[in-house]
């Protein structure tokens, strides 16, 4: 009940967020970062050690990318691993995916 609670309560943050406010926000001890697409939103929620900049440029090469949604879990899996990102270039990203489309 305490996670749904808290997905809420981001969820009402992050609607309330303007155009001209950072994507980038603290809530409780957490730190979040959200990306809206039409009537989607993506929220990540990093720690310190993890580069601001390259979680919203996670966000939006998932985004980019996500035209073939079979394909969403293989390209999340080249792009985050062990709850890290380890690679946002698309070309690389994509590269798995055309092999096993030959």
């Amino acid at each position: 009940e305490e996670r749904v609670l808290m997905e809420a309560d981001i969820s009402r943050k992050c609607l309330k967020r303007g155009d001209s406010q950072c994507s980038i926000f603290e809530f409780r001890k957490y730190k979040l970062a959200f990306r809206r697409y039409a009537s989607l939103f993506f929220v990540i929620g990093f720690d310190e050690e993890e580069n601001h900049l390259a979680i919203l440029e996670l966000v939006q090469a998932f985004v980019d990318i996500m035209f073939n949604i079979e394909k969403v879990h293989v390209i999340l899996e080249e792009m985050v691993l062990n709850g890290r990102i380890v690679e946002t270039n698309k070309n690389n990203v994509l590269a798995p995916i055309l092999e096993m489309d030959k």
